[in-house]
């Protein structure tokens, strides 16, 4: 069954990433359509966490937000599907990068990189970073998808800009492995998911809210000595995109406990605050905030 479902979708998802971009985004203004006016996709869920998050914004506002939420959502839903052929020159004309001198600077060091994003802008083109010469390979640590078909098509994506997805199940000890082999690595983790309930062991406040939160990037950058970085996405205009590095620390093991993970919710928060439109409302994040507590679990402080 999920082979059949693959190669019945498979094609139509091929013929719209050839699409050019003018009709390409056509294409997502109809998806938009569908899934805000018609379907009505979480629009619970999305006013609900805009409510929470920006009490002191009209209905109006938060109206607003969801609509523009909206209509990126599509377009990064439809620019997944463009990356089964955009060519290389293309997602590097898109998806741009400032101060790459910063990884520079990290390797000569010879340290891996561990790449903490947010469900921000876009986390799907950020591929085109294998595209500028680092002398890095590039991972993704990613959630395995159930249909093992589009599983590998996603893989196969990842693998045309010599990258390498590592599912979330097995990231600390692939990772590990790695490191003991001397391979040089920079992983893109988006850290900002709620974890399970009966494993949320860390506690903080996130917009406003207390939420239990992912310190697995942390643990990892100190555990094997990785430094850290933000990546800070821009959306600059429809279909392009602008990243800038920003470092969090070299010396993972000389910081506090959260400190890390402190100035990583800092970046992602002051994102959500400049241009909430790009952040992707429709999971459910705060989910926790009133849940009970653990007696074990740290609750951190945010500065």
């Amino acid at each position: 069954m999920q082979g059949l479902v693959f190669w019945l979708v498979y094609p139509v998802l091929w013929l719209i990433s050839r699409l050019p971009f003018p009709l390409f985004y056509k294409v997502s203004d109809l998806v938009f359509f569908l899934v805000y006016h018609v379907i009505g996709y979480r629009k619970k869920t999305v006013t609900e966490n805009l409510e929470l998050v920006f009490p002191e914004k009209s209905s109006e506002d938060i109206r607003k937000i969801s609509i523009r939420f909206y209509s990126h959502m599509c377009d990064m839903f439809l620019e997944m599907i463009k990356s089964i052929s955009i060519s290389n020159e293309e997602l590097k004309r898109r998806f741009t990068f400032s101060n790459i001198e910063e990884i520079e600077k990290i390797r000569k060091m010879d340290k891996s990189i561990i790449m903490m994003c947010g469900h921000y802008a876009s986390f799907e083109w950020m591929n085109a970073l294998q595209l500028y010469g680092l002398d890095y390979k590039g991972f993704g640590v990613y959630k395995k998808i159930q249909n093992r078909f589009f599983n590998k098509m996603a893989q196969d994506i990842r693998g045309r800009f010599d990258g390498e997805l590592i599912p979330t199940t097995s990231a600390t000890k692939t990772i590990a492995k790695y490191q003991k082999e001397g391979v040089l690595g920079i992983y893109a983790m988006v850290a900002d998911q709620s974890p399970k309930l009966s494993r949320a062991r860390n506690w903080t406040e996130f917009m406003g809210s207390r939420v239990p939160v992912f310190m697995g990037a942390e643990k990892l950058a100190k555990d094997l000595d990785m430094a850290v970085i933000y990546l800070h996405v821009e959306k600059v205009g429809r279909g392009y995109y602008h990243a800038t590095f920003k470092p969090i620390t070299c010396n993972p093991k000389e910081e506090p406990d959260f400190k890390i993970t402190n100035n990583y919710l800092e970046y992602l928060e002051q994102q959500i605050h400049e241009a909430p439109e790009y952040y992707l409302w429709t999971h459910k994040r705060w989910k926790h905030r009133n849940a009970s507590i653990p007696k074990k679990a740290v609750i951190y402080k945010r500065n």
